[in-house]
């Protein structure tokens, strides 16, 4: 999808235990006018103040997936989005998104999807490649008001009309929505609409 010309530039930081990885991410994003990387460090321990700026965090760690989860949850509570890029779905998808992760990418995915991901986070959505989207997809407990409200997004229905419907603001519609996107790993209505047709929350 081309970007508008008044996209904002995402400030990105890389952390990763890998020297080619680091290496070949830092290229790949250096081809991107709209995507400003503020730093490449191994460790979120050796970043000390070098992520400060960055909206973004992405991250590929040779970790455990309790462990990568517990960097997930350190890097929101420092207002960070992160990004986890992983060779092991079956692992650890679920668990880092349900720690807060916006997006999750199987290492397979080429430099286009990879950039895309980054745009999306970088906006304030999710993003989960297809590898992983299934398990993400199975994961999620939903409350009764987010059933609803994935049951009237499925059905066509916009955020003030959700809202006219249920009797709340337009405000809280968009509030719960973005926990719906913390659970699923995606903020994009198309995968929402998915989602509700695979959880059978649709009328």
């Amino acid at each position: 999808m081309p970007m508008s010309e008044c996209a904002e530039l995402v400030h990105i930081a890389v952390i990763g235990d890998c020297p080619v990885f680091r290496h070949g991410i830092s290229q790949l994003i250096g081809t991107a006018p709209d995507i400003h990387l503020v730093a490449a460090v191994p460790s979120i321990e050796s970043a000390d103040g070098s992520l400060r700026g960055a909206e973004v965090v992405l991250m590929d760690l040779q970790q455990s997936a309790p462990r990568l989860a517990a960097t997930v949850t350190k890097l929101r509570r420092k207002g960070h989005a992160v990004l986890v890029v992983s060779s092991s779905p079956q692992l650890d998808a679920v668990q880092v998104i349900q720690a807060g992760a916006s997006g999750y990418l199987s290492r397979q995915v080429g430099g286009e999807e990879l950039l895309a991901a980054i745009r999306a986070v970088g906006a304030g959505d999710g993003y989960v490649s297809a590898p992983a989207s299934h398990l993400v997809g199975r994961s999620p407990r939903f409350t009764d008001r987010e059933q609803e409200i994935l049951c009237l997004l499925a059905n066509g229905s916009k955020d003030h009309e959700i809202a006219a419907a249920l009797g709340i603001s337009k405000h809280t519609v968009q509030s719960h929505l973005d926990r719906i996107g913390e659970k699923t790993g995606s903020r994009r209505r198309p995968d929402l609409t998915r989602i509700a047709i695979e959880n059978g929350l649709t009328s």
